[in-house]
Parts: C-alpha cells; structure tokens; sequence
C-alpha cells in the first residue's frame, strides 16, 4: 500500500504525477460494462492504495493528449487554461483492480469498469463512448487522487451503498477491507446480470438490488436500504453514486436511524 497523507475526507497519496497509459485489453463484461485495462512504463509510478481508490481520467482530443505539468492544486487552473481544442475531457473513475504482473502484458496493469449509460438522447458520455471503442494502444491519462473509505476505529460495522457507477468502489472496499468487520452492502445494477463476482470476506453480505425499468435511479437501493434490517450499535456508511441516492442515504441514516453526520462518506458522483 501507499503511504499517504489524511485531508479532510480524503487520503491521498504523498507523490502524484500525471501518467500516460496505453489500452491493453478490452471487453463487455455485462450488459452495462465495458472493462478496459490499460498498462505501460509508466504505471510504475502508481501507487495502489485499495479501496475506493480514484483517479482523474484524461481523453485525448484530435491533437493528441496534453497534461498539465503541475501536479499540486494549480494544475487545475493550468488545466482550464488549455484551449478547448487541446484540453483533454476529464472524468473520475475508480480502479477494479491493479496488478504488478500484467494479464495482458509484462504490467503492471489497471482494470477500469465503465457504465454506458445513455443519457435522455440515446447518446453515451464521452468517456463511456470512448471505452466502448477503444483499441490497444489508445492513450490516456491518469492523476491519482486516493481514497474516501475512511471508517473510524470504533464502528463495529459498515454499510456500503452504491448505484452502478459506485460497483468499481464498493466491489474494491470489500476486497481490501479483511479485517472481519460485519459489512452490509447495497448495489443497485440496471440488469441483474450486471451483478458481479466480488471477493469474499468474512462477515460481508452483499445485496444486488435490480432497478426496474424506467424507474428513478437509487430508488430500488433507497427502498432497500429503509427495509433492512442492520447492525445495532455505532457504525459507519459509505455511500455513492448519482446525487440524489448519495445524499437519500446519508439523510435517512443521520435523520431516521441516527447515525452522527460524520459517520457517514456520501459522494454523488452524477446528478
């Protein structure tokens, strides 16, 4: 693991540099997900630190892929300085799965799941449109970011909670968190073979929750939620995924089963 610095909510690593990565590997893994893996020299320097662990993520334009140079707070500025037509598109994403021995190559290599999720036209994201098609040697960019999974030593169980874009994150919480802690969690998937294989731990359930069709989205894992029957005593909640599921969970954890406001990481991904 990483040795990292605590801010806030976040961990985050102590070293980070923007990294150029090539497309290994690509494949449809369920109805909704596209999982691409990407290696190359320079994820030598990536540090995995497990969990949710998260990364900006950078697509070229038609001139090539350019990246900011500074790697402490101005590389934003520097990022929205760029011209749009030399401006990469950024998105967050999660890491699946990070190995030293490649299973494409020599590694080391990173798994990334992607959602093609249409939005009201049909039409795919830019960065779902762009894993649909990507082919070996495409190029990306990554800027690690860390960790939000950050459960007090005092909670006796966990609840995870999370919509398809927060599978990646809650499928890499339960393969790192080993430690036997009672751990429930709620995934809502569009399709119920999008439901897949997660490690197992001691003590871990997890609940696929399929979303009906034409339903609101984190509705199915809200109705869940509000009828499960959980742990007594202190815990601590992660939950992800579009806005209006991140925050439902945290406000009816907090308002009806009290939880304290700080026991619980809520991070809406979309709205």
């Amino acid at each position: 693991m990483a040795r990292a610095g605590k801010t806030g909510k976040y961990r985050k690593p102590e070293e980070r540099e923007f990294l150029v990565a090539q497309v290994v590997g690509r494949k449809r893994i369920s109805p909704n997900f596209v999982r691409v893996t990407v290696g190359g020299p320079a994820l030598s320097g990536f540090r995995p630190m497990g969990y949710d662990q998260w990364f900006r993520l950078f697509l070229p334009t038609e001139r090539g892929l350019r990246l900011p140079k500074r790697t402490n707070g101005l590389w934003v500025a520097e990022y929205f300085l760029m011209s749009k037509d030399s401006r990469p598109i950024g998105r967050n994403y999660t890491v699946r799965a990070h190995r030293e021995q490649g299973t494409y190559g020599e590694g080391p290599e990173i798994d990334v799941d992607f959602v093609l999720h249409e939005d009201a036209k049909g039409e795919l994201g830019p960065a779902a449109a762009w894993a649909r098609d990507a082919a070996a040697g495409d190029e990306i960019g990554i800027f690690d970011e860390g960790i939000t999974f950050l459960p007090p030593r005092d909670a006796g169980w966990r609840l995870l909670v999370g919509d398809e874009t927060a599978l990646p994150a809650i499928a890499g919480i339960i393969g790192s968190a080993d430690d036997g802690v009672r751990t429930e969690a709620y995934i809502e998937i569009p399709h119920v073979d999008d439901a897949q294989p997660v490690e197992p731990r001691d003590g871990t359930t997890v609940h696929w929750v399929t979303r009906g069709e034409g339903a609101p989205y984190g509705e199915a894992a809200l109705t869940a939620l509000r009828t499960a029957s959980l742990p007594d005593g202190p815990g601590y909640a992660w939950a992800a995924g579009g806005q209006r599921l991140a925050s439902g969970v945290r406000r009816y954890l907090v308002g009806e089963r009290g939880f304290d406001k700080d026991a619980v990481t809520f991070t809406g991904y979309w709205r």
